[in-house]
């Protein structure tokens, strides 16, 4: 599903037009489609819902869903909030429906009809305005903060954008009112997908409205949202006359004395997304430990500096380097001249026996001793996935975490672009970013994963996928999704505190198959 701005947005609708669906049939379809959600949200027949009307387009979509509540029988008052245009035919429709229109009332007689109601519908200002709230609107608002602040107050849903909330950037205005539940019409827009816009928006749902399918100012667009189906459909097949030898070989190269589970988290996960076989290369200091905890992988000493991998451990990965299919490096391997030296002999040495061609996940640590190695992203490589959590990606970029954060699509786009890498922006709302420009939003955004190990899970997951056959950008972006329902599953029985990331790893194969059956 792709996600669009409001400039895109108006592109899409001039379009339709242009191919015979005009924005008046937009308009109606959006308002039915708006009312039928309400309708199974609160009810109607006998229930009184109040509908925040405002001047333009997304005034007049509320209005068709309150002639259609209205028909089916809810008592509906619609607030106009400034002014609509003469003629207005969906208001004129609206009164001859039953609808009760007021355009002038008193703030504590919009209070009480407010608190009256079980529903109220944010149709105020939609994807065509980004100023401050002022006016009429900003009374309005301050009147429905109040009715919000009460012990039982009414549902409030937006429609399309919550009121303040900007299309854009997510950023919301200081007089915005948080909703339950926000209908975004014919796709989301930028905003819904950004914090603090995410938040404020409460449940997102996308109603189609009808837009023509194929239209070319929809198809370039290169944001979208990651969706089960196409996660469905790119991920690995299983064949029942398959071995171990179909399903790949990972190398996964992690941990050090003080972070030995994250070479068990990685290596694991691995093997729970279905890789054939792993092999978890740590240090001689940690071998003993990995080994006694993860029996499912083929372990590999490496030689030892300090309980860190040492300068020189990467010749002891190269022969058997032809067995390997992807490589994981990064997971809990700590920081230092020698680690620094080892990620650029593994990732870059041309003459490394081919372990430098083979694709590669650089995930925690890798990222930080990646960052010290000179002009980097200029050498000569195989096909790269990083995960970076936005933290990592001020080290590795120069900006600051607060400038990647304000922007989070952009930024994971032009360094995806200018390295030449997938790059993996993790967090509320993961991004997976294409050397191509195109970037994928998984919306998911689950507090119980803030903790310690769950991005060695991830890594682990990509790598298991990369190692089945999948392209680096397409196992990044099913391993995001799969990462995100396994998390999903375990919150929803444990809840959003005290969740370990340990907690995933069983979870993985039956999320597999959710995604694969439904």
């Amino acid at each position: 599903m792709k996600i669009v701005t409001a400039t895109q947005m108006t592109a899409i609708e001039q379009a339709s037009e242009r191919a015979g669906v005009s924005t008046d049939t937009l308009m109606e379809n959006a308002g039915l489609a708006v009312a039928q959600g309400a309708r199974d949200m609160a009810g109607a027949a006998g229930v009184r819902i109040m509908v925040l009307v405002g001047p333009g387009n997304n005034g007049a979509d509320g209005l068709v869903a309150a002639r259609h509540l209205r028909r089916w029988g809810a008592e509906v008052i619609c607030f106009v909030v400034g002014g609509r245009p003469e003629p207005d035919p969906k208001l004129a429709l609206a009164l001859e429906y039953g609808v009760r229109i007021i355009d002038i009332a008193s703030p504590s007689g919009l209070e009480l009809m407010m608190a009256r109601s079980a529903l109220v519908i944010d149709a105020v200002l939609g994807t065509g305005r980004a100023r401050p709230l002022e006016g009429p609107v900003k009374q309005t608002m301050q009147c429905l903060e109040n009715v919000r602040s009460a012990s039982r107050p009414p549902i409030l849903l937006a429609l399309d954008l919550p009121t303040g909330l900007n299309a854009d950037t997510g950023e919301v205005d200081q007089l915005g009112v948080p909703c339950d539940v926000t209908f975004a019409l014919g796709y989301p827009k930028v905003g819904l997908l950004n914090f603090p816009g995410t938040e404020h928006a409460g449940d997102m749902r996308v109603l189609d409205i009808g837009v023509p399918p194929g239209l070319k100012e929809e198809t370039d667009i290169q944001l979208e949202s990651l969706e089960r189906r196409w996660v469905s459909e790119h991920l690995p097949q299983r064949p029942s006359d398959s071995h171990k030898g179909t399903f790949g070989h990972v190398l996964v190269v992690a941990g050090s004395r003080n972070y030995v589970g994250a070479a068990y988290l990685a290596s694991q996960a691995s093997v729970r997304a279905g890789a054939g076989l792993v092999t978890l290369a740590t240090p001689e200091d940690v071998y003993p430990i990995a080994a006694a905890k993860s029996t499912e992988p083929i372990h590999l000493p490496l030689p030892d500096d300090d309980g860190r991998v040492s300068a020189h451990a990467a010749q002891a990965l190269r022969e058997g380097s032809r067995r390997y299919d992807n490589i994981v490096v990064g997971c809990g391997l700590g920081l230092s001249d020698g680690t620094v030296s080892f990620v650029q002999d593994l990732l870059f040495n041309q003459e490394s026996s081919g372990l430098s061609e083979l694709p590669a996940l650089v995930d925690a640590d890798g990222l930080n001793n990646l960052a010290r190695i000179e002009a980097w992203p200029e050498r000569e490589r195989g096909p790269m996935v990083l995960t970076p959590h936005p933290g990592e990606l001020a080290t590795l970029t120069g900006l600051s975490t607060a400038e990647i954060q304000k922007d989070r699509i952009a930024v994971t786009r032009e360094y995806a672009t200018k390295w030449n890498v997938t790059l993996v922006l993790k967090g509320a709302n993961t991004l997976i970013g294409q050397p191509d420009g195109a970037v994928r939003v998984a919306s998911l955004a689950n507090p119980g994963m803030a903790t310690g190990g769950t991005g060695d899970v991830l890594s682990g997951i990509i790598g298991g996928l990369m190692a089945q056959g999948l392209v680096p950008n397409i196992a990044a972006a099913s391993g995001v999704y799969l990462h995100g329902e396994a998390g999903r599953e375990v919150a929803s029985r444990l809840g959003d505190a005290g969740m370990a990331a340990s907690d995933l790893l069983l979870e993985v194969p039956s999320s597999l198959r959710w995604i694969k059956e439904g």
